[in-house]
């Protein structure tokens, strides 16, 4: 009898047996946002420009939206492991690319592409095998990864371009030197799936999404805040206050992402704790950035370092909080063999949001900052009203 997707193997019991993939998707998220602080180095070294390093940042959205959609349902057909060793090789690809490129944009942005396909295969099929491993609390868990891979590289890489020698290499130098190690931590890891032969790839590659009408209701409408609320945060807002903290822009910027990211760590914290790992919690992630685009409108309008510092923490609790609520939605809708694939449609979504810089950008050539964002506010609250109206039964009783 061939074996479907369906028939799990046992992996013994839960415990750390998820930490070694989570470290592998650590160092991929460590190479996907290490470029966040550096589009100030390269604006004020390289001479790019706004709407340039905003591109740049945008790029690897191209290598993640394919990475996962491909990725995701080809783990739920040949099984978690294989497409997950992969990842950490294509991440560390990427760095050496951005480490030879220099000010040359076609390489940087083949170096981001890399990124990128390595981050959205890590994310789709990483952040399902730990659930896998997990059980009760994968969720959190591969959120957690993320995070602190989205913090610790820009912190590192921002650190490392305003204080160290030659910052357009050591800053991807380290993240190398990081990587190899943490990526091979995986090879050990066990299967969770039994690999199915059967069947055509193009059917693998469908994803069932009509048929899961929550996922339309509850977790679409949240999900492209989540990168939204951080690239708000750590790519938009450092550039417009700048000229607060003249000569440590990188520095600033380096922090600017690590108070958004420790924010988001406190708030899945919190979500887990308050027990808002579900569509409430998107509720509060749609409300709570409803509050951060105002505090970035404000901010824009009146540039000041302490006031774009609180605008990144409630934008990063809006992150968090969106990121954890959505994991768990998805792991709690989704068929055990399109789980990696609705996964992937989900973090898709996520992605819109870093296309969010780059077309504000654009778009602050002819309307300010602070009505761009009062705009953005407008949208996380239609997002609140879709989740809150799908929080509730026909009868109008909240939903359990």
């Amino acid at each position: 009898m061939t074996p479907t997707l369906e028939a799990r193997r046992v992996v013994g019991k839960v415990g750390a047996g998820w930490l070694p993939v989570g470290l592998a998707l650590f160092t991929v998220a460590w190479g996907g946002n290490q470029f966040t602080p550096l589009m100030v180095m390269y604006r004020e070294l390289g001479g790019f420009s706004i709407a340039t390093v905003d591109v740049l940042l945008g790029a690897y959205v191209l290598g993640i939206v394919p990475g996962m959609l491909v990725g995701g349902p080809l783990s739920d057909r040949l099984g978690r492991r294989p497409l997950m060793l992969v990842a950490p090789p294509l991440a560390i690809a990427g760095s050496v690319v951005l480490a030879l490129g220099g000010d040359t944009v076609p390489l940087l942005f083949a170096g981001r592409v890399l990124a990128g396909l390595a981050l959205g295969v890590a994310m789709a099929v990483g952040s399902t095998w730990i659930q896998e491993l997990s059980g009760t609390g994968g969720a959190s868990r591969a959120a957690l990864s993320l995070t602190l891979g989205f913090l610790l590289g820009p912190a590192a890489a921002g650190v490392l371009a305003q204080w160290a020698p030659a910052p357009e290499v050591l800053s991807y130098a380290v993240h190398v030197l990081v990587g190899v190690p943490l990526g091979l931590l995986a090879l050990r890891t066990p299967e969770t799936l039994t690999a199915r032969s059967s069947g055509r790839l193009r059917d693998d590659l469908r994803i069932p999404v009509r048929g899961h009408r929550e996922f339309w209701t509850v977790v679409a409408p949240v999900a492209p805040w989540v990168f939204t609320c951080a690239g708000v945060a750590y790519a938009v807002l450092p550039s417009l206050v700048a000229s607060a903290v003249p000569g440590h822009a990188i520095a600033f910027a380096a922090l600017m992402t690590a108070v958004t990211l420790v924010a988001g760590v406190a708030a899945q914290s919190a979500a887990r704790r308050l027990g808002l790992t579900d569509a409430r919690g998107g509720a509060v992630a749609a409300g709570v950035a409803v509050v951060g685009m105002a505090l970035a409108a404000w901010t824009a309008a009146t540039p000041g370092v302490v006031l774009a510092i609180v605008s990144a923490a409630v934008l990063g609790v809006g992150y968090g909080f969106a990121l954890v609520s959505g994991l768990a939605e998805v792991q709690r809708i989704a068929a055990p063999r399109h789980l990696a694939g609705l996964t992937a449609v989900f973090y898709a979504l996520a992605y819109v949001g870093f296309l969010v810089p780059a077309v504000l950008a654009l778009a602050s050539l002819a309307v300010s900052y602070s009505v761009l964002f009062g705009v953005l506010g407008v949208l996380a609250l239609v997002s609140l009203g879709v989740v809150v109206r799908s929080l509730t039964t026909t009868t109008g009783a909240p939903r359990p």
